[in-house]
């Protein structure tokens, strides 16, 4: 196919509506609690996108665009991951109506002694966003802990939180009902387990780094008492069973319906959930996933529309230039991912949109699928868990009620991570 660089058009309209709207809400004409990225609508943005995609390439009649845009959206990849979004969803809403987070970061956190408390939080966020897949969920339940431990304890505010970020997007990394791996993986067309195999080598190296770090910052410090946090173990077993089902590579399908019958059993069993409440948190999580589920049908629709109309080529060629080597594509991918997810402050989003290219990179420089899926999921949630202006980071400052910016300089897991990365790639 000939390459077409007016193809990416749409791409730039995208970026100009959502980035520039962005910028505009969040540093020029800002209100006091305004998240200024969430002003314009990502569904709106992408959709007036796909409006611009039609408008492209008058050598194709109306009905074969829709056709296009059909068979993007068909893809089997495509399908499988707006089933596993509504059952994530549901498990995301029973397991938080059923005290399932907070009971397990209480009890963590009281097993672990006082003085190494930072590095405690850091391993709890870790195993919780592992547990819960998602990060933003992670950091709702345990920053408002960070903060009390902060507070009790004597200890660097920032430094708390932050640590607590750093896990969350580590769990977010690797968790099988993450939807950022969900979108890696089924983009790609590789399994669950062989992206996290190879995903680990260079999470865990960075994450124990990031631990024996704050442990030496612990030990330096004087004993410290972080108070009592109460805790139900019945309530935090699923989230255990679920971390290890996952690990051990059973069926995403299987572990997310698992999790759900769980939580509904010990909720009601404790008393935390009642039919009705279950049956509403279940319904209010669906419904969470909603956004990213018409995000994931635009994005297909546009990039089949691109992809038809030489866009994909384009960029194929301009790296082409710019690499000659399996390196080179490597860096490509990771570099194509970053730039989505500052663009977009969604590292799911900037995982769709990058994924056809990506995957056309890897055929072409001849990059194994697993370690495309683990530069997506990776280099997506590098730049999402230290961009000021993400979920991730303004939901951390605003329950720390810090600027969002002070909490940088103590994201030291992702910045770890990154280097790791350019390691990794460099011994490829």
């Amino acid at each position: 196919m000939k390459p077409n660089a007016k193809a990416l058009i749409p791409i730039a309209v995208f970026l100009i509506l959502y980035l520039g709207n962005g910028i505009y809400f969040e540093y020029i004409s800002h209100e006091q609690g305004q998240m200024g990225f969430y002003v314009v609508s990502v569904c709106l943005a992408f959709s007036v996108a796909l409006i611009v995609a039609f408008l492209q390439n008058r050598k194709l009649k109306f009905d074969e665009k829709i056709h296009i845009c059909a068979n993007g959206i068909g893809d089997d990849n495509i399908v499988i991951m707006l089933f596993i979004f509504i059952l994530a969803g549901s498990f995301s809403g029973i397991a938080s109506e059923a005290g399932g987070a907070y009971s397990t970061a209480n009890f963590l956190l009281s097993i672990i002694p006082g003085r190494f408390a930072v590095p405690g939080l850091f391993v709890i966020a870790c195993l919780i966003s592992m547990a819960m897949g998602t990060s933003v969920g992670t950091i709702s339940v345990i920053a408002p802990i960070a903060v009390a431990v902060s507070r009790n304890g004597s200890l660097s505010l920032p430094l708390c939180v932050g640590v607590v970020v750093g896990g969350a997007m580590f769990g977010d990394n690797l968790s099988f009902i993450s939807d950022t791996t969900i979108a890696a993986t089924k983009t790609q067309g590789v399994e669950m387990k062989d992206k996290f195999r190879t995903n680990i080598k260079i999470a865990l190296p960075s994450a124990l780094i990031t631990l024996v770090i704050l442990i030496i910052y612990a030990a330096v410090n004087n004993s410290v008492s972080v108070g009592e946090f109460d805790y139900n173990i019945w309530q935090a077993l699923p989230y255990f069973i679920v971390l290890v089902l996952s690990v051990v590579g059973i069926n995403v399908f299987i572990v997310l319906l698992t999790g759900i019958v769980l939580f509904i059993i010990t909720g009601i069993f404790t008393g935390s959930i009642t039919y009705a409440t279950g049956l509403s948190s279940m319904g209010e999580g669906i419904s969470g996933m909603f956004e990213t589920m018409i995000v994931t049908i635009l994005v297909a629709s546009v990039a089949a529309l691109i992809k038809e109309n030489g866009g994909f080529e384009a960029i194929l060629d301009f790296i082409r230039k710019k690499a000659d080597s399996k390196k080179g594509g490597m860096f490509g991918i990771a570099c194509l991912t970053a730039f989505m997810d500052i663009a977009t402050a969604n590292n799911t989003v900037a995982i769709v949109i990058a994924a056809p290219i990506a995957k056309d990179i890897s055929n072409e420089y001849k990059v194994d699928p697993k370690e495309t899926a683990s530069l997506l999921d990776t280099c997506s949630c590098i730049m999402q868990g230290v961009i000021p202006y993400g979920a991730q980071l303004l939901i951390a400052a605003g329950i720390a009620s810090l600027p969002s910016m002070d909490l940088i300089p103590f994201l030291i897991y992702p910045f770890i991570l990154a280097v790791f990365v350019i390691v990794h790639i460099l011994r490829s």
